[in-house]
């Protein structure tokens, strides 16, 4: 069953343009509706989730939304919700950029989206309905149902922020305190450079917004937008497997993958726990946006979709930079895949084609942009000395072959039971070979595991974007869409594929349950990347030679097959559900009150490492150091020194320290060190020491 074969009509018969306008914008306005609900009750509770639901889609739905019906949106309802997110972050970046160009706040940046929302509206309501199936609108509020169901345990473990989290907060705490007068205002230091990762704070705008419109702090946004946004990304990854297979069946199976890769492998939660920081909206929303683009232009979609796609690469680049050069590449795969396939299909690779420089154009833009903060950093064309440290920090999760850098296998399969299942699938593509899906699998499969494994082409690669940055590349693998593909394939034995699947999901997980620690210590399986990278080339020459393809079985049993291979994931998964242990650095409420109130917005506040990243996060001030491994390692920042300054001043005491960063105030954790210093305290508790600098012992830089 397709998606769209023979289409109905979105409205009912006779129902004309009025009504469909009248219903589009009633569809419109359920938004900021939802959001008064909730500003009319307690701000915890029901009140919190209405608030965050409704402020949510009026920041990353309903701009992008408005847009793309004014600019004909997709026949397929699902790839309009992918464009309608991507429209809206597109659209909030200017936005933001226009702030920035003129001295603005934040709330010049939400008054310049409603701006754009409104003078979108009038020919958005003059549109002409668009045919839309109606069992996809069903089958799409299904998974957003299935998906709210698994965000409420995503709500229940999220009660402490910590990690990046914390780096993440500060600078959106900072958009919402502070005039934005230009980017730097956003810096853990006063004086310090940009992060190149987060050099343009497009998605830190978008949590601020969403704490603005909801009306609560930024950290109770931040800790409960994960949940939130959970089912808005189960529904990307169903638009992305729907455009692709071109079935409601292989929507599901991607999704059901997708939640099993990200989520139940990784104790019940996992990714969708950090679901609000740039770096997990970038893989999990933006790239299933820009995915499910890019298929439903290949299977036929309107060439304006194009615009739709530059849109999704510029949100990715923005959020996090190397990602859209990193979509790319299984894009290009997939486009050389379906050209040695399908080769009668030239129509078919000219819009893939297309596609491509839509993705690579707005990504290179960018990265031109942000070149000369790049080229401060360390990471970027290291020398001998920061190779070798490098090395040393990811030592198993790095090979060094005849002195090249390449991924280890045991890193690409360390991601559970689906990793293992997918890596095994990605050669049964090959029995697909005449299938638009079997070509995505095999061309990006190929063209992924070639960057990663082939020594050469990972050790240029790392020196361009940072070891860091490149080990990442393998997260682009199609896992979730080979777990599909092999689904549809085995749909056609019905219920003996399901009980198979089951018995294999419940086999993997006892055998691989994955391993998830910031340093591999055992990692994966490496025959099943090997399998893989063989597998995808050895698979698509022969499928090229054949030219034939096994039958594939119904959507509802392609949907029940991956299901049941990720049923025991998830039971597993969920069977070790927990909340974080809370933060044993905390902040006491009282400290954190003081620093809203008793110090002026843009300090400096000068304390040991720990309690400044926090200080940072919690208060609209600036801090002099913090930990060098949340920090860019740029030549304006120098987090190592200002690391051997905290400990110098924590031995000696010597208020020379704080001075030479231009500190007014000092926090000293008490019961961590025995600190007494000559200043008036303007704020104690058993934790912490809040002391004030004399006037005139330091300069306000």
């Amino acid at each position: 069953m397709a998606v769209v074969s023979q289409p109905m009509q979105i409205y009912r018969v006779g129902a004309g343009r009025i009504v469909s306008s009248a219903l589009f914008l009633a569809l419109v306005l359920a938004a900021p509706a939802v959001l008064l609900l909730g500003r009319g009750l307690p701000a915890h509770g029901p009140g919190l989730v209405l608030r965050l639901v409704g402020a949510s889609a009026c920041v990353l739905l309903v701009p992008g939304g408005i847009f793309v019906r004014a600019l004909g949106r997709p026949h397929t309802f699902g790839v309009a919700i992918a464009a309608s997110f991507a429209w809206s972050l597109a659209a909030l970046a200017g936005a933001l950029a226009l702030t920035f160009a003129l001295d603005g706040t934040i709330r010049t940046t939400l008054w310049l989206l409603a701006g754009f929302s409104a003078a979108s509206l009038v020919p958005a309501l003059f549109r002409a309905p668009v045919p839309s199936e109606r069992s996809e609108r069903v089958t799409i509020a299904g998974v957003a149902a299935a998906a709210s169901v698994f965000a409420c345990a995503v709500w229940w473990t999220s009660n402490t922020i910590y990690g990046d989290a914390l780096f993440h907060l500060g600078r959106v705490r900072k958009l919402d305190s502070f005039d934005l007068t230009s980017l730097s205002v956003v810096n853990e230091f006063r004086n310090g450079g940009l992060h190149p990762g987060y050099a343009f704070p497009v998605w830190h705008s978008a949590v601020a917004l969403v704490a603005r419109l909801a009306d609560v702090d930024p950290a109770t946004a931040l800790l409960h937008m994960p949940a939130i946004l959970t089912p808005l990304a189960v529904v990307l990854a169903y638009a992305a497997g729907a455009a692709l297979f071109r079935s409601y069946g292989g929507g599901v199976a991607t999704a059901a993958a997708q939640v099993g890769l990200l989520g139940f492998s990784r104790a019940g939660t996992g990714s969708f726990d950090f679901l609000a920081l740039p770096p997990t909206v970038a893989r999990a929303l933006i790239a299933p946006a820009l995915l499910a683009l890019v298929f439903s232009l290949a299977a036929g979609g309107r060439r304006r979709q194009v615009l739709s796609i530059a849109a999704a690469s510029t949100a990715l680049a923005l959020a996090h930079p190397t990602y859209a050069f990193f979509a790319a590449v299984p894009l290009a795969g997939f486009l050389v895949a379906r050209i040695a396939l399908a080769p009668r299909l030239w129509r078919e690779a000219l819009r893939l084609a297309a596609a491509l420089p839509a993705v690579l154009v707005p990504a290179g833009l960018y990265a031109l942009w942000l070149k000369p903060i790049v080229d401060k950093t360390v990471s970027h064309q290291p020398d001998a000395v920061e190779r070798r440290r490098a090395i040393t920090h990811y030592a198993g999760q790095i090979d060094v072959v005849h002195g090249l850098l390449r991924l280890a296998p045991e890193t690409i399969s360390r991601g559970g039971a689906i990793a293992v299942a997918g890596l095994i699938a990605i050669p049964v593509a090959a029995l697909a070979g005449r299938q638009r899906w079997a070509a995505y699998v095999l061309g990006a499969s190929l063209a992924v595991l070639a960057l990663v494994l082939v020594p050469w082409a990972f050790d240029h690669l790392s020196n361009a974007v940072s070891v860091s940055q490149a080990r990442r590349l393998a997260a682009f693998l199609p896992i979730p869409f080979a777990v599909a593909g092999a689904a549809s394939l085995l749909g056609r034995f019905r219920l003996a594929a399901c009980l198979a699947a089951f018995g294999v999901g419940g086999l993997l997980q006892l055998v691989y349950p994955g391993e998830f620690s910031y340093f591999l210590v055992v990692g994966g399986p490496v025959w099943p990347v090997w399998l893989a990278f063989a597998g995808a080339g050895i698979g698509l020459v022969a499928a090229a030679i054949v030219r034939r393809s096994v039958p594939e079985g119904e959507p509802i049993w392609t949907a029940a097959v991956a299901l049941s291979l990720v049923a025991p994931v998830g039971f597993a998964g969920l069977a070790y559900l927990k909340r974080v242990e809370p933060d044993r650095f905390r902040l006491t409420p009282g400290l954190v009150h003081a620093l809203r109130t008793e110090v002026p917005a843009r300090d400096v506040v000068f304390s040991d490492l720990e309690t400044s990243y926090r200080i940072e996060a919690y208060a609209p001030v600036y801090v002099s150091a913090a930990p060098p491994a949340h920090v860019a390692d740029t030549k304006d920042n120098y987090p190592n020194e200002r690391r051997d300054d905290v400990i110098r001043f924590l031995r000696t005491g010597s208020l020379s320290v704080p001075r030479r960063y231009h500190a007014q105030w000092i926090v000293v954790a008490r019961r961590r060190f025995d600190l007494h210093l000559p200043l008036p305290k303007a704020y104690e508790d058993s934790r912490f020491v809040l002391y004030r600098v004399g006037e005139g012992s330091t300069k306000h830089g």
